[in-house]
Formats: C-alpha cells, structure tokens, sequence
C-alpha cells in the first residue's frame, strides 16, 4: 500500500520524512483509490490525519487534487503533467501507428510497455478483443512476470530489483532473447494470452515492449510473428526520428 514503508509501528508518520514525500504518498494513495476520504487517505499514505488533511488542502489548492464533498480525487492539473511523460523521447509517437495497425489486422488488445519500479507499466495502448476481461488504461500495473515485462528483464542489462527470480528464469530469459519474443498463455491472467517483443533503439537498447492479448482460441505463436512485424516498424520509426 502507498507509502506504508515510510509508517511507523505506531501508526505515525515515519521520522524523518519530508513533506514532499508525504505529498507524494498521498496522490499515490488517491490514485489507487480513485476517490477517498481524509481518514483513508491518510492511512493509506501512513501519515497522521492532521498532517494529511494540511498537504490534501494545499494539493486541492495547486490543482493536483479536487475535493468532491468529503472526499478527495485526483486533480486536471496531475492529467495534464501525466500526459507530457515520455519514457522515452518520441516512444509514444513512433508507436501510435502500428498499434494501431496491428489491433486492426489481428483484433487484440494492444499494449506499450515500459518496466518501472520492478513492475510492468501500460503506457499506451489500443482497445481489442479481451478488453472485457483485461482493460489498459495507461498507467495501469503488473507484475514484471507478464509477457511484456519478461521480454523487457531478458534483453536489460541490470533491471529495476525484481525480487527473488524464478528458479527456470536464466533458461526462459535466453529462449526470450533467441527468440526475440516472450508468450504468456494464461499465465498472469484467465482468458488471456499474450504475445510481446521488446521496442529497440542503437546497439539494441530496450526502450519498451510491445504486446498484443487475444483469448486462448487464437495462435499465440501467429499473432507473434505479427507483433515482431510491430515492433521493427516502431524500431524504424524511432531511428528515422
């Protein structure tokens, strides 16, 4: 939960922590919850609830919260900041395109992944045929174990801390990177198979993967070959400039 690392056993704000990371922990807190009250809020971003309701009011003020009667939501001015993020200069542009293009040849849902945080996160995506079972909205998270994040972690020199790495990851690591591929078949989510192939730039550096999710009825190993067709097109694109 936001900002639980930072509480102390008593319930109070961990000595020594700034304000600005409370303020943080806090639109962490309001993001997770979409909308809340000042006592959850403050118990999800560990701070006391006078503490909270000082730095909630002074967001409320810049614009990067909006109260809504007794409950608290996340501010216009956080979604205009949140859409200038680039994981990487020009990514989202040169990846537009054949998303777009592939959701249409093949109806899956379509994703651009970046790894932060040792997890998978959404950047971008395009709306298929398991959105019922699986919706993206960028933003949204997962584990790094996703076809995604694993087609990420195989070809990155030192990735974020993942944690304890499974016992057969250096062999499902190596066939990823001959491969140029990773597929999940179910294996994160019901309902769901995935295919994904990371996004390169000079000397093969990942900047991103791209990933495609249809139901088990499909080829996983068909609609690969189509999201490597994908990514080489966001790769030229990027290159081009």
């Amino acid at each position: 939960m936001p900002g639980s690392a930072a509480r102390a056993s008593d319930g109070r704000s961990a000595p020594g922590r700034s304000v600005l990371d409370g303020a943080f922990a806090l639109l962490e807190a309001v993001q997770e919850a979409q909308e809340a009250g000042l006592t959850a809020l403050a118990a999800a971003g560990g701070l006391p609830k006078t503490t909270a309701y000082r730095l909630l009011e002074q967001l409320v003020e810049l614009g990067a919260v909006e109260r809504h009667g007794v409950n608290y939501r996340m501010g216009s001015r956080m979604f205009r900041l949140g859409r200038e993020w680039q994981p990487h200069p020009g990514l989202r542009a040169a990846a537009t395109g054949p998303m777009q293009q592939l959701a249409a040849a093949t109806g899956a849902t379509v994703v651009l992944c970046v790894l932060r945080e040792g997890r998978t996160l959404a950047v971008s995506g395009v709306p298929g045929m398991v959105d019922d079972v699986a919706l993206v909205q960028p933003g949204a998270t997962w584990p790094w174990t996703t076809a995604a994040g694993k087609a990420l972690v195989a070809v990155t020199p030192s990735p974020a801390p993942l944690g304890p790495l499974p016992g057969s990851w250096r062999q499902e690591a190596s066939v990823i990177r001959d491969s140029g591929m990773a597929l999940d078949r179910e294996a994160l989510i019901p309902g769901v198979c995935c295919a994904a192939v990371p996004v390169t730039i000079g000397r093969g550096r990942a900047v991103g993967a791209l990933c495609a999710m249809v139901d088990p009825s499909r080829d996983v190993r068909r609609l690969a070959h189509a999201v490597e067709r994908a990514g080489r097109a966001v790769d030229a694109r990027l290159r081009a400039g």
